[in-house]
């Protein structure tokens, strides 16, 4: 009794007649690691500072839109996909050097195939920049500031924030054949934390594995490694997206190299290009043209609306007159749409968690905003790709289906050889049972360790389980048929263990499985009547 009774009167003393409930933590909250245009709120900085959204619009307030990406043409190489015809030759466009960036378009894409809450770690801003240098560095924040110490960030920021439960590093594909090393550092971070998965992409992703001299999936299992694999989901091909809109997409976005009055044939277009400004002084000498009434100090006040307003004109006058120019920005605006499916699936698996559950494969589920895999997957093709002997890494393929659209038509991680770890909803719904039901017990840390509390304790676990079990995450007839609760001294603990001050709990569990291949046979049999 915990009071002290010392003067008579009536006492009144409350006692809990119920254990502690396991609440289920958030399953999915995804965290993007990327650059961005901005990053601030209310004049702070938000670089390298894990920054929870709820929207795209709280993504555009706090870091901004798009890098306008530039463009050159270029003589074509081996491989090259992006061709088009001028004056009788072939051209290849090409991004310019440093001007790929996949963070903004890949936010886009999440949202649209069901995205919500998500976290956004920015490592580094292009605004007001020609161009924006990937470093693996920066994304797995293992640089140095400008006083030569460890300026910890991106990835290593993640460690101190316990909600996120994916990890996608959209802009690790442009490292090329070190995006591996991300993904290795990605893998023993997520194994590190236990409460979260990565969900990666195979570099080269838009090619065929005949292309090339090397299969990039097997390069991708080559050197992906073999640690932590059960903490990671691949996926193959890439997407070609409509994300980015026919008016995203003007002449500005070539390379100041490409010369448009020297490529386009009609002859309307080449004046127009002629005619149009080149400079700032250029505008504000046809500013005085155009507005004689305006005084000289007053130019540069309407210099930058009238500039936009010519940039604006000038890119219609020259769609109207121009095929060419037109089938131009069609070409530049698909290989800007052609992105990594990793954002996508981060948004499928928080529009299944949401619907149906963690424990329901994030498979045989539509893509928004596809218009179809950049490589087309045949059934026997996705025979090594699902299951490789050899290596044991499966990697989930992309398929279209004709009459169906696109389908992600694979439920596995990369440790797909295991049985205990094969599919993506069994090691999520681990981390949602193990997550919850540590928070949970965290309030009997140094609680008595006998009796009483071991049967509060079997029962707090004993009660979340039956829930999931209603809800169809744990496979049985009953309740004790999907799992078992064990503690006690004698059943889990030795006298010992009470000494040295540990309560052992042992949780046994009948996760669901995916029904991967339905077998229907079918035989004839003699007429009965």
């Amino acid at each position: 009794m915990a009071q002290n009774l010392m003067t008579p009167g009536v006492y009144i003393e409350e006692k809990n007649a119920f254990p502690g409930s396991v609440v289920e933590v958030a399953t999915a909250i995804p965290a993007f690691i990327g650059y961005t245009e901005r990053a601030s709120k209310n004049g702070k900085s938000l670089v390298n500072k894990p920054t929870r959204i709820t929207s795209f619009a709280d993504y555009m307030e706090l870091f901004g839109g798009a890098f306008s990406p530039r463009f050159t043409l270029t003589d074509p190489q081996e491989g090259d996909k992006n061709l088009v015809t001028l004056g009788g030759s072939e051209k290849a466009i090409n991004y310019k050097d440093n001007h790929l960036v996949y963070l903004f378009n890949s936010i886009r894409l999440f949202f649209s195939n069901g995205g919500g809450t998500c976290y956004i770690v920015s490592v580094g801003t292009y605004g007001g920049k020609d161009g924006i240098e990937i470093k693996q560095d920066d994304l797995l924040g293992t640089g140095k500031d400008e006083n030569g110490k460890p300026a910890e960030g991106g990835l290593l920021k993640l460690v101190k924030e316990l909600e996120p439960t994916m990890v996608v590093i959209p802009d690790a594909v442009a490292l090329g054949a070190d995006s591996y090393d991300v993904y290795k550092q990605m893998l023993a971070h997520c194994a590190k934390m236990q409460n979260r998965i990565a969900i990666l992409d195979v570099f080269d992703g838009y090619n065929s594995r005949e292309d090339g001299e090397e299969d990039n999936v097997n390069v991708f299992r080559e050197k992906i490694g073999t640690e932590y694999l059960s903490y990671a989901a691949a996926y193959y091909p890439w997407l070609q997206t409509n994300v980015v809109q026919k008016g995203e997409i003007t002449f500005k976005n070539f390379d100041e190299s490409v010369s448009l009055g020297d490529i386009l044939p009609e002859e309307r277009a080449k004046s127009l290009v002629s005619a149009f400004p080149t400079s700032a002084d250029g505008f504000k000498e046809k500013l005085k043209a155009d507005r004689p009434d305006v005084a000289e100090g007053d130019l540069d006040a309407l210099l930058p609306a009238y500039i936009k307003n010519k940039e604006s004109n000038h890119h219609l006058g020259l769609l109207a007159t121009s095929p060419t120019y037109s089938a131009l920005l069609d070409e530049i605006r698909a290989i800007m749409n052609l992105l990594p499916a990793a954002p996508a699936m981060a948004g499928i698996y928080t529009m299944v968690d949401n619907s149906r559950g963690v424990w329901k494969s994030p498979a045989n589920v539509g893509l928004n905003s596809v218009i179809q895999p950049a490589v087309n997957i045949t059934h026997d093709q996705q025979e090594d790709l699902n299951v490789n002997a050899l290596s044991g890494k499966s990697i989930n393929a992309i398929r279209t289906f004709p009459g169906v659209g696109t389908l992600v038509w694979g439920g596995r991680t990369l440790d797909g050889n295991s049985l205990d770890w094969r599919y993506i909803n069994v090691r999520r719904t681990m981390i949602m049972l193990e997550q919850s039901i540590k928070l949970a017990l965290r309030a009997y840390v140094f609680e008595p360790n006998d009796a009483n509390t071991w049967v509060t304790v079997k029962s707090l676990v004993s009660n979340f389980l039956v829930e999931k079990w209603k809800q169809g995450a744990l496979a049985g007839a009953s309740p004790e048929d999907a799992f078992d609760v064990q503690i006690g001294l004698g059943s889990t603990m030795t006298a010992l263990d009470i000494l040295e001050g540990k309560m052992l709990i042992t949780v046994k569990l009948a996760i669901v499985r995916p029904a991967e291949f339905i077998v229907v046979t079918f035989e004839q049999q003699m007429q009965k009547s």
